[in-house]
């Protein structure tokens, strides 16, 4: 069973109301869709995080070394579909 943390928060008035609403056609508690909700964006911050961290690592240009891997490896494929075509 997890644990829950009763907690406050101040929100402008018409959020509240849209939220109440919301719950309401949900048919959720307003602590449910508040819970829901942080849950959603935080996953969101994480994803967003990860990806920025991988266009980051593939932001760079090939070093000398990659350079020469990647010239070996079109050549080696152009030698496995040479005449395929």
């Amino acid at each position: 069973m997890a644990t829950t943390v009763k907690t406050a928060i101040s929100i402008q008035k018409s959020l509240f109301e849209q939220a109440e609403t919301l719950a309401q056609q949900l048919n959720i508690s307003r602590s449910t869709l508040f819970g829901l909700a942080i849950e959603t964006f935080v996953k969101n911050h994480q994803s967003q995080k990860l990806l920025d961290e991988i266009n980051q690592a593939y932001s760079d240009e090939p070093d000398a070394t990659e350079t020469v891997r990647l010239s070996t490896m079109r050549k080696s494929h152009r030698k496995l579909v040479e005449g395929e075509w």
